[in-house]
């Protein structure tokens, strides 16, 4: 036995008539597909159902599954208390994930654990799942702040238990889709909200989960979704299987994308082992930028993979090219891993003789110093993609309408604190975004008064 099928859900307190007092009833395709998924749950009669929600307990590096014996929840902060739960655990299938992670060394367990009732990312779907069925044991998880990589590995994990344990089991993605569909919406609209919408429900409809890697978090967070890295662990959960999909309804009009697709299990399919696949495809095209990287990358390189492995700063090559050793400047040394930041550090003035030991030296510091960041492993190197920027001297200017978002970075100063932004940068659009977020990194107040300056950069990739 292992995961039989599927189902990607949403989950809108108010599609419970309790709840919706009439208000459901304007999402009815909505309501008659989840009763079809919790039918085809029931025929299923699985043994486990494991639900993956954003509204559980969720840390930035780590995924929590809920422990115990019992689960407990109601619909109290929705007006509707009489709206009761109260379902088993699967302890023993939580205590294998457990196991498992932990000889991996994978983030994920039941560590950190508050008391806290069941989420309504897990009740909604529940409730229409009792109405249906009630003969199973229930595992909880949420999601992390980690990248969607590291959630379709948590939901290769999940599968492995239930084929380890023997469990007949059934996977419920819990998420919606954008929230920004519509101006009268709750959260308004923007322009990336359809198209996540139409793009999330064509790549899940037909079950091309490796698509699912392609979604920029820019792009996600722009159309706010809250369900796209549930549906990843859901992708890993089946992993190697073939998969018939079916895309059972998509609505918006609320101004939030609910949509509903079932995925059932009808065998293994190699093709389908999608991380594999788009791990593989991410070294070639790392192998290929390495092999064209300058010699100001190809410094900072050495002297991260250097330090990483040896715990000491290297020497200035003797083959580094004259201009390094003759110019002296401020330089950023920028690390990503898979398409999200790693580690930056930069000196807006020289501090060293030279920019090859500024460059040498900033990439020590990106490696091991970022406070955002645990310092980076040595089975990380391979991942990394480097970048080098050379600044300018910074110029004071008078108001920010002599600022430019692709052209210029900018420091935001107010007495000794100080908060600088690189330009040219995914997802900072405005001026506005460029120095609020310039004022946090500062610690500085947004209402307080300061001096701004700009510079330039030449990025070295």
């Amino acid at each position: 036995m292992s995961i039989t099928a599927a189902f990607m859900v949403p989950h809108p307190p108010m599609i419970v008539p309790a709840i919706g007092q009439g208000s459901e009833e304007r999402i009815t395709t909505t309501v008659r597909a989840y009763e079809e998924v919790a039918k085809r749950i029931a025929r299923i009669r699985p043994d486990t159902i494991i639900i993956s929600s954003p509204h559980s307990v969720m840390y930035a590096d780590y995924f929590h599954i809920s422990p115990g014996n019992r689960a407990f929840g109601s619909f109290s902060d929705f007006r509707a208390p009489e709206i009761r739960m109260d379902l088993k655990y699967d302890e023993e299938f939580t205590a294998y994930v457990s196991k498992l992670c932990s000889e991996k060394s994978f983030p994920a367990g039941t560590l950190g654990e508050r008391k806290r009732d069941l989420d309504h990312g897990t009740m909604v779907p529940l409730w229409f799942i009792l109405k249906e069925y009630t003969d199973f044991k229930l595992v909880r998880t949420g999601l992390s702040g980690l990248d969607l990589f590291k959630h379709y590995e948590y939901g290769m994990i999940l599968k492995k238990a239930a084929d380890d344990l023997g469990r007949r089991a059934v996977f419920v993605a819990s998420g919606d889709l954008s929230h920004k569909l519509q101006t009268y919406g709750p959260y308004g609209f923007a322009e990336e909200g359809p198209v996540y919408d139409e793009r999330i429900m064509d790549v899940c409809g037909a079950a091309r989960f490796g698509e699912l890697f392609d979604f920029d978090e820019t792009f996600c967070e722009k159309a706010a979704e809250c369900g796209h890295r549930s549906f990843v662990i859901m992708a890993g959960a089946l992993d190697g299987e073939a998969v018939k999909s079916e895309k059972l309804s998509h609505e918006d009009v609320t101004g939030v994308g609910y949509g509903i697709c079932s995925f059932d299990v009808t065998g293994q399919d190699e093709d389908r082992h999608f991380l594999d696949k788009k791990l593989k495809d991410i070294d070639n095209e790392l192998e290929e930028k390495k092999e064209k990287e300058d010699a100001y990358v190809r410094l900072a390189r050495a002297s991260a993979e250097y330090f990483v492995k040896n715990k000491r700063q290297m020497r200035v090559p003797s083959d580094v090219p004259e201009e390094l050793l003759k110019t002296r400047a401020g330089a950023f040394v920028s690390i990503h891993k898979l398409g999200r930041l790693r580690g930056c550090i930069g000196t807006i003035l020289p501090v060293t003789d030279n920019l090859a030991e500024e460059i040498i030296r900033n990439a020590v510091s990106a490696v091991s110093e970022d406070p955002r960041f645990d310092a980076v492993r040595p089975d990380e190197l391979k991942w990394l993609e480097i970048n080098v920027d050379v600044l300018t001297t910074p110029e004071r200017i008078s108001s920010k309408a002599e600022l430019d978002v692709k052209r210029y970075g900018v420091i935001v100063q107010q007495g000794m604190k100080r908060g600088l932004l690189l330009p040219d940068l995914d997802g900072v659009d405005t001026v506005e975004d460029q120095i609020d977020i310039a004022r946090r990194k500062g610690n500085i107040a947004p209402d307080a008064d300061v001096e701004l300056f700009r510079f330039e950069v030449v990025r070295h990739r």
